[in-house]
C-alpha cells in the first residue's frame, strides 16, 4: 500500500496514541506508562522490541533484507518520550490529567511519529538492512540520550548513523528545516557566592559588600561576550537569579548567583567559563570579598553532520518539495541529541507546527510556543514526520 494512503488510513490511531500520551505526560526518567504504550504498541506489530534501557528508554528494531544481519547497514531514529515539570492551562479533551506535568514540547508527537513510522516500515516498506527506533526518556534536563549511550546502545544495536527532529512552533505547518553545523547550543549552569562582610546599612564603610560586588560582576560578565568573543561567535550569559539579604537595614555576608551560559562551540565555551572565573576571583579580591565560583555543563551543543544532514535535505526535497525545506535557524536553546551526534554521524532537523491555529477549542490564551502552558502538538505532522522517517529509512539503507 502507498505510504501516504496508509498513513491517512491510519490517522485516527496515530492522533489518538499521540492525545493518550498528552493526557498522562510524566517527568524524566519515569516515563514508565508512555514506555508501556510505546512497547505494547510495537510488540503488537510484531517488532523486535527492548525495553529498560537508561530507566525507562525503549529501542524498536526492524530488519529485512540480506544485509539485515548485525553490523550491516542501519539507521537509527530517535523521539523523545518525557513531559516538563509545569501546570497546562488548556481545558480540551487530551489535556494533562496529572497537575504539575504536561507535555509542553511535543514529545508526545514526538513519540507518535516514529511510531507511525514503525507501522509502515514494518507492515509495508521494502528495504535492505536494519532501521532502530531509539525512543529516549529524560531529554528534558536529564540526559537520557547521555544515559542510553553510556549503556551501550550503539554496542548493541549499531547504527551507521542517528537522526532526530524536533516540531518548530511559528515555522509554517509541514516545512521542514535541516542545516550542517551547529543548530542548537551547549547548555551549562553557573552557581557564585560572593562573600563579604555584613554590617549594619548605615555604616556600610565597616561592611564589605556583597551585593555591590554582585552588581559589578554582573555587568562585567556582559563585557565578556562584547569584548573576549569574537563577534562572529555567538555566546550568551544571562544571570537569572540573585539572592541576598534578608533586611532592609542589613548589608548582608554573602550573595548568590546563578545563570546560565549558551555557545555553539566548546572552544568558545572553554573561554568563556575561564573568563567568567578569572572575572568573579579577581573582581572580588579588588573589593575584599571573596567567591566560591561553580560551572556545570549540561548538553553539549548540537551539531549536524555536513553529509548526513545534506542527505537528509535531499530526501526532504525528493518527498515534500523544494518549497517546503528550508535553512535552519540556530537557536540557542539546548537538546540532549547532542549526545547521540557525538557518539554517531547524524542530522537533527526541525518540522513547523504552525503558529497554533490548529488548537482545538479549550487551549489556553497564551502563544502556542514550545514550554508555554498554551501550547499542544499540531496532528497533522504525524503524517508529515512519519512520511519522512520512512523515506529517510529507505533511502539511507539504498545507498
Amino acid at each position: 500500500m502507498q505510504l501516504e494512503q496508509y498513513l491517512q488510513q491510519r490517522m485516527g490511531q496515530y492522533v489518538g496514541l499521540r492525545r493518550d500520551i498528552h493526557a498522562h505526560p510524566e517527568l524524566s526518567f519515569n516515563e514508565h506508562r508512555t514506555a508501556s504504550v510505546v512497547a505494547q504498541t510495537l510488540h503488537s506489530w510484531g517488532i523486535e522490541t527492548h525495553t529498560g534501557i537508561a530507566k525507562t528508554g525503549v529501542v524498536g528494531v526492524i530488519r529485512k533484507g540480506q544485509h539485515s544481519q548485525p553490523g550491516a547497514r542501519s539507521i537509527g531514529l530517535r523521539a523523545d518520550m518525557d513531559a516538563l515539570p509545569m501546570q497546562e492551562i488548556n481545558t480540551f479533551d487530551h489535556a494533562s490529567r496529572h497537575p504539575g506535568k504536561m507535555h509542553g514540547c511535543g514529545h508526545d508527537g514526538h513519540t507518535a511519529m516514529l511510531l507511525a513510522a514503525a507501522d509502515y516500515l514494518q507492515h509495508h516498506a521494502e528495504f535492505d538492512g536494519t532501521v532502530v527506533l531509539l525512543f529516549q526518556p529524560a531529554e528534558e534536563g536529564g540526559g537520557g540520550a547521555r544515559e542510553m549511550v553510556a549503556e551501550g546502545v550503539f554496542e548493541r544495536f549499531p547504527v551507521d548513523a542517528v537522526f532526530g527532529v524536533h516540531n518548530w512552533p511559528g515555522l509554517a505547518e509541514g516545512t521542514l528545516a535541516a542545516s550542517p553545523g551547529p543548530v542548537m547550543a551547549s547548555s551549562n549552569e553557573f552557581r557564585i557566592v560572593i562573600r563579604g562582610k555584613g554590617g549594619h546599612a548605615a555604616m556600610p564603610h565597616n561592611a564589605i559588600d556583597p551585593v555591590v560586588v554582585a552588581c559589578q560582576l554582573v555587568q562585567g560578565f556582559q563585557t565578556i561576550v562584547s569584548r573576549n568573543v569574537k563577534p562572529i561567535d555567538a555566546a550568551v550569559i544571562s544571570v537569572t537569579m540573585i539572592h541576598a539579604g534578608e533586611a532592609t537595614n542589613v548589608i548582608p555576608n554573602s550573595c548568590e548567583l546563578q545563570g546560565t551560559v549558551r555557545t555553539f562551540s566548546l572552544e568558545v565555551l572553554d573561554q568563556v567559563e575561564q573568563r567568567m572565573r578569572d572575572m568573579t576571583h579577581a573582581l572580588c579580591s579588588a573589593f575584599g570579598a571573596q567567591a566560591d565560583f561553580e560551572f556545570q555543563r549540561n548538553y553539549p551543543p548540537t551539531i549536524n553532520a555536513a553529509a548526513e544532514t545534506e542527505f537528509a535535505r535531499q530526501v526532504m526535497q525528493r518527498v515534500f518539495g523544494e518549497s517546503k525545506v528550508v535553512p535552519q535557524e540556530p537557536t540557542m536553546g539546548a537538546e540532549d541529541f547532542a549526545y547521540m551526534l557525538l557518539a554517531k554521524p547524524g542530522c537533527y532537523a526541525f518540522i513547523g507546527n504552525g503558529d497554533g491555529d490548529h488548537r482545538a477549542i479549550g487551549h489556553g490564551g497564551g502563544p502556542c510556543m514550545l514550554h508555554n502552558p498554551s501550547y499542544d502538538f499540531n496532528d497533522a505532522l504525524l503524517p508529515v514526520g512519519a512520511r519522512y522517517w520512512v523515506e529517510l529509512a529507505k533511502a539511507w539503507l539504498a545507498r
